[in-house]
């Protein structure tokens, strides 16, 4: 048992994790290769079977941890989205579903040939777009900030609701008459539980959230337990609501993490990088699990009309859907395109439809064993199609922002105005921040993207979104606000993309310093202060940037006076110089080296002479 355990363990959780890093080194969609390695592990090699081995506490496992994803997602979405694109999410989440929920069950009878009964319960299923599949892939994509909110809030909002409707139609249908005798009766009585259970699980969702805000403004909640105690609660919330009616802990989790994200609770953005780094696992784990708990026998029923309704809900359902549902919108025909396509279905559709078809299995339902391979049809094809479509079809249309490495400079003065100046002038996309317009002015008369913003606030972080950078540099006078924004930004960035100015040779002590974790990495060299670049800028040093066309050509800049600041691949990366780099990137032919180097000098006037 111990040996069986050990092996499931490493093939989940190192092979999803593995799955992970492949998709990230070579921009792959995660989950296409989860869901393979679960094919492989479970209907493949036969290696896992997690509902025999973990038995009755299977599904309840799986809803806990569709609720911690979702609780996750809930954390995103903060209502001041709305203000850009309030109208687009609204339609996809209150219009578009009973839509797409109609279209897909006339597609499940007329094109699957499945039961009145099968066919409303699979429409319900496919309405869901789960996060765990679009979050993924718009962390890998940079889109609009619009039409990623529209995804975003389609995906979270709808995953809950999709779930509890399931539900819904799955009571009618293992609807029993009341003592009457009566069907119609029974079926009346369902409402009010309905409600009262929808209202509990929004009740569960406040309460804790307004709570937490009690106790942290009352300094009740110490910070070794804070995210203990948040996570306990959304998972217990999520339980118990579950025990209520079946789906709705889904919404409890929903309504908790929106609610925390928008009462401004502080130390959130802390939670905010544990749950990604958790979410990453549990997603991993989950996909490998349910992919691999299929059995041969559910492949074995893919069939032609299986096949033809899997096609019917990608190219007709969901367009036709978007399409009805945002007739004379503010949405542009692009949006509505790129929507209208990208609808990958993912944990909560799976979980569902696998805990669906044991259940009309055991009440006698004829079509009931070809639910789950209809929706795990759907669920493979969306993510393959639409996670390897995502990216090119986002870019034909123009939804996107530049795929080129980006940097932001945080502080506008002299010398770091003319680094941005000469980086745009490359055609590499730059931004200059500061909180004084003034500051901004020269910037913005070269032509410099500028933003006035603080960027240790929200409203910072929010309008820095809007144009994505993935390198940054702190270059104001003040070493500790540097060394503040780089710790901000660091988790988001990565800690080896945010540099600032060397605060001093002494402060860069690795005992007696500043510690690493509070700062950035040191800009060029540890002598290379502020006052040093900005009284040698003074002197008429500049900025420029010389395009290698020999590989000795780096060499011999750098044996001169320049001072080197960066190297630069178009459409690859951004390496900053820094003395904290342990492995020197070296430039090659066609990259462009950014130096820092005095006014040439003037040869002599030989009429004077």
């Amino acid at each position: 048992m111990q040996h069986n355990l050990a092996i499931g363990l490493l093939c989940i959780l190192g092979g999803g994790i593995a799955a992970q890093w492949v998709a990230w080194r070579f921009r792959l969609p995660a989950i296409v290769l989860l869901f393979a390695l679960g094919l492989v592990y479970g209907p493949g090699l036969g290696l896992l079977h997690p509902s025999a081995t973990i038995g009755s506490y299977f599904h309840p496992l799986i809803s806990l941890a569709v609720a911690f994803i979702v609780f996750e997602g809930g954390l995103a979405l903060n209502v001041r989205q709305w203000r850009t694109s309030g109208e687009g999410v609204l339609r996809l989440t209150a219009v578009a579903l009973p839509i797409n929920w109609v279209l897909g069950t006339l597609a499940a009878h007329f094109v699957g040939h499945l039961h009145w009964g099968t066919s409303w319960l699979f429409g319900a299923i496919i309405v869901v777009t789960g996060p765990t599949v679009v979050l993924p892939l718009l962390r890998h994509t940079k889109l609009r900030p619009r039409v990623a909110a529209f995804l975003r809030w389609e995906a979270i909002v709808n995953d809950p609701i999709g779930a509890i409707l399931a539900t819904l139609v799955m009571e009618f249908l293992l609807l029993q008459p009341s003592p009457t005798g009566d069907v119609s009766l029974a079926a009346i009585e369902i409402w009010p539980h309905l409600l009262f259970s929808t209202m509990f699980a929004i009740g569960c969702g406040i309460f804790p959230a307004l709570l937490v805000k009690f106790l942290s403004s009352r300094d009740l909640l110490p910070e070794i337990l804070r995210i203990p105690i948040i996570l306990t609660f959304a998972m217990s919330m999520a339980a118990i609501c579950n025990l209520v009616m079946a789906s709705t802990g889904l919404m409890a989790a929903t309504v908790f993490g929106m609610a925390l994200a928008n009462l401004n609770v502080v130390g959130i953005s802390e939670l905010r990088r544990i749950k990604e780094s958790l979410g990453v696992i549990v997603v991993s784990c989950l996909f490998v699990v349910l992919t691999a708990d299929l059995h041969r026998d559910v492949l074995q029923k893919l069939s032609l009309p299986i096949l033809a309704l899997t096609l019917t809900v990608l190219f007709v359902v969901r367009p036709l859907g978007i399409f009805l549902s945002t007739i004379r919108s503010d949405l542009s025909w692009q949006e509505r395109l790129f929507v209208g396509w990208i609808a990958p279905r993912g944990i909560v559709a799976a979980a569902v439809a696998g805990a669906a078809g044991l259940q009309l299995r055991d009440a006698g339902d004829p079509s009931a064993a070809l639910i789950t391979p209809a929706v795990f049809a759907v669920i493979a094809t969306t993510m393959i199609l639409h996670g390897f479509s995502l990216r090119p079809l986002a870019r034909y249309l123009r939804l996107t922002l530049s795929d080129e490495p980006a940097l932001a400079i945080m502080g506008a003065n002299a010398w770091s105005t003319n680094l941005a100046t000469i980086i745009h002038q490359q055609g590499i996309p730059v931004v200059l921040v500061d909180t004084y317009s003034g500051a901004l002015e020269k910037a913005d008369r070269q032509g410099v993207p500028t933003l006035k913003a603080e960027l240790l606030s929200e409203e910072g972080l929010e309008r820095l979104e809007e144009r994505p950078a993935d390198y940054l540099i702190a270059a104001t006078p003040d070493a500790i606000y540097n060394g503040l924004v780089c710790a901000r930004l660091a988790p988001d960035f990565g800690r080896q993309r945010v540099f600032q100015v060397s605060p001093g040779v002494a402060r860069l002590d690795l005992y007696r310093g500043v510690s690493r974790e509070s700062r950035g990495k040191v800009l060029g060299e540890p002598s290379w202060n502020f006052s040093m670049i900005d009284s040698l800028f003074d002197r008429g040093w500049r900025f420029h940037c010389h395009v290698i066309t020999d590989p000795l050509q780096e060499n011999d800049i750098a044996q001169g006076h320049a001072m080197v600041f960066m190297v630069i691949r178009k459409g690859v990366a951004i390496w900053v110089i820094s003395a904290e780099d342990e492995v020197r990137s070296e430039a090659g032919e066609g990259d462009m080296v950014i130096v820092f180097q005095p006014p040439p000098v003037a040869s002599p006037d030989p009429v004077a002479a």
